[in-house]
């Protein structure tokens, strides 16, 4: 940061004024030079007010924003068989065809076929209510990657779906209670008695969301890989040492060591729509059902998309269509 001397020295330059022994109207001068030291010292201001206001949200909402693990498991629509691979390895591996691929049966002597996907989700009622994306509690809606196995007559099934709400040791899981037929957007629930973990703030009424204003967003963008990412190696090693690379005790591992944590990014919103707020705020797959915010703390939108490739723009669902599915 400048000191004002500093700050005096450059205006001295980039205003031209100019040295003794020359003709110059010194009042205007000195005016214009005590106008710019109170322009930049405002800037300074509203830049530490931010800094200060981002890092309040974050340490007030960060335990209630869970990492929303989910296990599908996939069942023959005829039989009622459920998708099995073909056979193990002596070394514990599923067995595969010449390109590699695991094969695959209804009938196979392997374990169950198990897809996990990740994404976020945040407390949103002191009963266990949680916001998220409906493509984060049903991962098969509108997926294409998963509709080619729905077209060879396999219906997709939760096996397990699980919350893990920073400091808390162990998973907690959750069922889908109501989807949106409007918005992508679900509510999902759980146990949350006696974890102290607090409901966030959603905000109130249409204008909440303006044009410019700064938001944050706080999610999971690549879900645990960026947990993963951020453990230290002897930890890491620890955890795949006790987890032997299963996803789900992997994430009870994480749990248990307080290594979830969302990550916090912070933007402008871009343009307001009546479905959807446009923000520049980083993010990426896994962040789905991520809580925006206001520089109030207040949640105004709910995080469901990105233009891939481009971080400058990114979409989240007015937090209106989440609160009508919101019931005691």
């Amino acid at each position: 940061m400048l000191s004002q001397q500093g700050l005096l020295e450059r205006s001295h330059l980039n205003l031209g004024i100019q040295t003794p022994g020359t003709t110059s109207n010194q009042p205007e001068k000195t005016a214009a030079l005590e106008n710019h030291v109170t322009a930049v010292e405002g800037r300074l201001q509203k830049l530490e007010t931010e800094g200060k206001a981002a890092h309040t949200i974050i340490d007030a909402y960060e335990p209630s924003v869970c990492l929303i693990h989910v296990v599908l498991a996939f069942r023959d629509h005829n039989t009622g068989l459920k998708l099995h691979y073909a056979a193990l390895t002596s070394t514990g591996e599923p067995e595969t065809d010449n390109s590699n691929n695991p094969l695959v049966s209804l009938t196979g002597i392997g374990p169950e076929v198990h897809l996990d996907v990740f994404g976020t989700g945040f407390l949103a009622s002191d009963d266990g209510q949680i916001l998220t994306n409906h493509h984060v509690a049903e991962p098969w809606w509108q997926n294409d990657e998963i509709k080619e196995m729905l077209d060879q007559g396999l219906e997709p099934e939760i096996a397990e779906m699980t919350a893990y709400f920073p400091g808390v040791t162990h998973g907690i899981s959750i069922t889908t209670k109501r989807i949106s037929s409007a918005a992508d957007v679900a509510v999902v629930k759980g146990n949350v008695s006696g974890l102290g973990i607090r409901h966030i703030a959603l905000a109130d009424g249409r204008n909440s969301a303006v044009g410019g204003s700064r938001v944050l967003l706080l999610g999971y963008p690549t879900g645990v890989n960026a947990i993963l990412a951020r453990t230290g190696a002897a930890t890491l090693q620890a955890i795949a040492a006790s987890s032997k690379g299963d996803p789900r005790q992997v994430m009870e591992e994480l749990a248990h060591h307080h290594l979830i944590k969302p990550v916090a990014t912070q933007g402008h919103i871009g343009d307001v729509l009546p479905d959807k707020i446009i923000y520049d705020a980083q993010t990426t797959s896994g962040g789905s059902g991520g809580p925006l915010f206001n520089d109030q703390g207040q949640v105004i939108g709910i995080n469901f998309a990105m233009v891939r490739d481009f971080g400058g723009s990114n979409f989240a669902i007015p937090v209106r269509f989440g609160e009508a599915l919101l019931k005691p």
